[in-house]
């Protein structure tokens, strides 16, 4: 068991991880996707592995701040298969990206979590998250 980095081969894991939060997509957007992360500075992608198999990872970028002393990451999306919840994967890849947010003297850590993912939210509130509201979208 144990962390590393994600590569393109991960995609299809990846890709049934996401489906499970509720973003199904087709594997090859996925692919794309997982390009641009796995090769743009400042980002990252890490999965949790058992035996082979993918149960869980984590996305990240890291966000300069131009008004602020620190720096913070942003956890963009984050998953932990359903089987494997509660076993403290999910603690061990946070607690990892905070340790890569310190390399990088980021001063916080940043998530967005749908208000629809009630559990997620505790788990985060666990780990000394508070809410900072508000957030704005535009799409465009």
């Amino acid at each position: 068991m144990g962390i590393r980095k994600a590569t393109l081969d991960d995609s299809k894991a990846i890709r049934g991880l996401l489906e499970e939060l509720g973003y199904p997509q087709e594997e090859t957007v996925v692919a794309q996707k997982m390009a641009v992360l796995i090769n743009t500075t400042g980002s990252g992608v890490y999965v949790y592995e058992d035996a082979g198999d993918i149960i869980a990872f984590i996305a990240m970028n890291f966000i300069p701040q131009l008004a602020l002393t620190g720096d913070f990451m942003r956890i963009s999306y984050f998953a932990v298969h359903h089987q494997w919840q509660g076993k403290g994967i999910g603690k061990e890849l946070e607690a990892f990206c905070v340790e890569v947010a310190k390399r990088k003297q980021c001063d916080r850590m940043e998530v967005h979590c749908h208000e629809r993912r009630k559990e997620a939210h505790q788990f985060y509130y666990r780990q000394g998250y508070e809410e900072s509201p508000k957030y704005l979208i535009k799409l465009l």
